[in-house]
């Protein structure tokens, strides 16, 4: 047919296999200009070739095909905008976990790993603008987010740095308690910010360096310290945000200490 390709033309200039243009067109991703209703043969108008590459292109970023059927045949280009966007910020994220992943195995695949430092204190009793609620585990990042900011929003008067507190049951169901929280002498009681009490607990007390992306493996290193010493776990883990997200996008300056309340524990029966 003059000013068409067949599918094995159309196939070489978009470097689309004819068995996927088949399947776009099952699926009505890419459909033909035309078909023979003789022989059932497809044919393309070159038209259709950025089109095609278009489609391409979006498939090699793992966008699923409903996402890319509704890009190409949407006239609306704000609403492309907007879809495009939304799977960009996607493999944004998956890139950064991806980044994470590779930053702890690095560090646990180390021959020789960095030893932590570790010390032993008892903190003072400390009043602080708070927010407690049972999350679960995947809802952690978010959750903190919200409720941090929940707390700037009050205009707390901060008088050290923020922290947190997280129950065991967070790491061992998957689903437990989880308090944010900013030191003040004047703690409102607001939407969710109730004013709260640090008892005084005995720590052990580690300094992990550095972005959060291998932040399990200081807690891991934590954990055989607390074991190997005859400590024995008594209440939620601790964290203080001595330098964190709020104070510096640069997260090589960031310093979290992590504090697992700990006694000495009673000799273990054979």
């Amino acid at each position: 047919m003059n000013g068409l390709l067949t599918i094995g033309e159309f196939s070489r200039i978009t470097h689309l296999s004819v068995k996927t243009l088949r399947r776009y067109h099952e699926s009505g991703l890419l459909e033909p200009a035309t078909v023979d209703d003789y022989s059932g043969y497809r044919y393309y108008a070159t038209d259709q070739v950025a089109t095609a590459q278009i489609i391409s292109r979006f498939r090699s970023m793992q966008m699923p095909e409903r996402e890319v059927r509704a890009i190409v045949t949407t006239p609306d280009p704000d609403a492309r905008a907007r879809l495009i966007t939304e799977h960009l910020t996607r493999l944004e994220r998956q890139l950064d976990d991806t980044r994470s992943a590779v930053t702890a195995l690095r560090r646990l695949l180390d021959p020789t790993p960095p030893t932590i430092e570790v010390r032993r204190i008892l903190t003072e009793e400390c009043s602080v603008a708070a927010i407690s609620e049972m999350v679960d585990a995947s809802e952690v990042l978010g959750w903190y987010s919200t409720a941090m900011a929940e707390i700037d929003s009050a205009e707390v008067q901060p008088n050290g740095p923020a922290g947190g507190l997280y129950d065991n049951e967070l790491f061992t169901e998957g689903r437990g308690v989880m308090t944010v929280y900013v030191p003040t002498a004047t703690a409102p009681s607001t939407n969710r910010i109730r004013p709260m009490t640090l008892h005084p607990t005995e720590l052990a007390v580690t300094v992990h360096q550095g972005p959060h992306d291998d932040i399990d493996v200081t807690y891991g290193a934590l954990g055989v310290y607390v074991e190997t010493n005859g400590l024995a776990i008594a209440g939620p883990v601790r964290e203080v945000y001595a330098v964190g997200p709020r104070d510096t996008e640069d997260s090589s300056l960031w310093r979290t200490e992590i504090g697992w309340p700990v006694f000495v524990a009673s000799p273990r029966t054979q």
